[in-house]
C-alpha cells in the first residue's frame, strides 16, 4: 500500500528554509532534506540556497550541476508529503450585489484540483483523518464553495440532523426561555418569585403587582446586556471563531475550528447551517451565564442575561438575513459589509450587527 501524503501549503515550505529545518520542493512533493544537508556532495550551503524553494530547474540544469538518476532515488528518502494547490481567488475587487447568487462548485473538480475535502461525501471523517497541514487547511476553508444543497457533515442520519438548524428554530427555542429569564429579574427585583415562573400553565395576574421601579431596574439590565451582547459578538468571532494563528497543526484541533466556524466560512451560503444549533449556543453560553451570577445578584444577572440573550436571537436572525434575505437600507449595507468578509477579506469585519467594535478596534474592513 502506497504511504498517504500529508499536503502542505507553499507557505508550509518556505517556512522551512534554515539549517535546522530545511524542506524543497519537487514535482509536487515535498522533501524534509535536513538529515541530508551534511551527506549532500556539493555542501550543506549549495542546498540551502535553495531552502524552502522547488529545486526541479536547478537540478536539471546542466550549467549548475545536473544530477544522476540516482540522485533522484535518494531524493525520495526524504519525502514527507506533497504540495498542495496554490491557486486562490483574487478577491480585491470583490462587490457583494443585492441578488448575490454564487455559481455551484464542481465537487467532482474541487476535490480532484485540490485534494481538501471531497463534498460528495460526510466531511467530518474527513476532518478526523485530515492528511493536511493547518497552513493548506486554513488557505482551502477560507475559499468558500457552493452547494445547491447542504452538504453532509455525518454519515448516520441521527447525527446529521443536529448540525442542521433552520433559522427560526433560534427564536422559538430561545425566545421563551429569554422571557422567563426576563420576568425572573422583574420578580426577584420586587420580592419571591410567584408559582408561575415555575409553572406557565398557572395564570400571569402576578405581573400586575410588580412596581415601576423593579420594570425600570430589569429595563436598565436588559440594555447592559443588549450592550454586552455586542461586545461578546465581536470577541467570540475574532477570538474563538477566528483563532487561526494560536491553532495546533493536529486533526483533533482543526476538525473543533471547522465545526465551530470554518464550515461557514467554506460553504458560507449553506440554509442550514447559518445559524447555531441550540445545543452549541448552550454549550457556548454556560462560561458567561455563570460568570454573571458569579458577579451580580440573581435579579440584576438574570435582566443582563435576558438583554444578551435577545440580541443573540437578533444576531443569528440577521446574520441568516444577511446571507439569504433581500434587506431594507441599513441592513443592505451590513449585507455587504458581512459577505465582504467572507469573500474579500476573512481577517477583518467581525461585527455582524454593527461595526462599532470593528471600528474601536480597528478591524473595519471597506467594501
Amino acid at each position: 500500500m502506497s504511504k498517504r501524503l500529508r499536503v502542505y501549503s507553499s507557505e508550509d515550505v518556505q517556512s522551512r528554509n534554515t539549517q535546522s529545518s530545511c524542506w524543497v520542493t519537487r514535482a509536487g512533493k515535498v522533501y524534509d532534506v535536513t538529515a541530508f544537508l551534511k551527506d549532500h556532495p556539493g555542501g550543506e550551503d549549495y542546498i540551502l540556497q535553495h531552502a524552502g524553494q522547488d529545486v526541479e530547474e536547478i537540478m536539471r540544469n546542466p550549467e549548475q550541476h545536473e544530477h544522476s538518476s540516482s540522485a533522484y532515488d535518494v531524493m525520495e528518502e526524504y519525502v514527507v508529503g506533497r504540495l498542495g494547490t496554490d491557486e486562490t481567488v483574487v478577491r480585491d475587487d470583490w462587490e457583494a450585489t443585492e441578488d448575490f447568487h454564487p455559481d455551484n462548485t464542481d465537487s467532482e473538480r474541487d476535490y480532484e484540483k485540490n485534494q481538501f475535502l471531497d463534498l460528495r461525501k460526510p466531511l467530518f471523517m474527513q476532518m478526523w483523518q485530515a492528511n493536511f497541514s493547518k497552513s493548506y487547511y486554513l488557505k482551502q476553508v477560507h475559499q468558500p464553495r457552493h452547494l445547491p444543497e447542504p452538504a453532509r457533515l455525518f454519515g448516520p442520519d441521527i447525527l446529521e440532523i443536529c448540525t442542521r438548524t433552520v433559522w427560526y428554530v433560534v427564536p422559538i427555542f430561545w425566545g421563551p426561555i429569554t422571557a422567563n429569564l426576563f420576568l425572573r429579574s422583574a420578580f426577584q427585583f420586587t420580592g419571591p418569585l410567584p408559582p408561575f415562573i415555575s409553572d406557565p400553565s398557572l395564570p400571569l395576574h402576578s405581573l400586575s403587582a410588580i412596581p415601576t421601579d423593579s420594570w425600570v431596574k430589569t429595563m436598565l439590565c436588559f440594555f447592559l446586556g443588549n450592550f454586552m451582547w455586542t461586545l461578546l459578538e465581536y470577541t467570540l468571532h475574532r477570538l474563538l471563531f477566528h483563532i487561526d494563528d494560536l491553532l495546533p497543526d493536529k486533526p483533533v484541533f482543526l476538525t473543533l475550528h471547522f465545526l465551530m466556524h470554518g464550515i461557514h466560512h467554506y460553504l458560507p451560503m449553506d440554509r442550514l447551517r447559518l445559524v447555531m444549533p441550540p445545543i452549541l449556543f448552550a454549550v457556548l453560553q454556560t462560561p458567561f451565564t455563570l460568570l454573571a451570577h458569579a458577579l451580580f445578584s440573581p435579579a440584576v444577572a438574570n435582566g443582563i442575561i435576558a438583554g444578551a440573550f435577545t440580541f443573540y436571537i437578533l444576531y443569528d436572525c440577521m446574520h441568516y438575513a444577511l446571507h439569504h434575505t433581500r434587506l431594507p437600507a441599513y441592513m443592505r449595507e451590513m449585507k455587504k459589509y458581512h459577505l465582504a468578509h467572507h469573500y474579500k477579506n476573512f481577517e477583518l469585519g467581525f461585527g455582524v450587527t454593527s461595526k462599532i467594535w470593528d471600528y474601536i478596534f480597528n478591524t473595519v474592513l471597506l467594501v
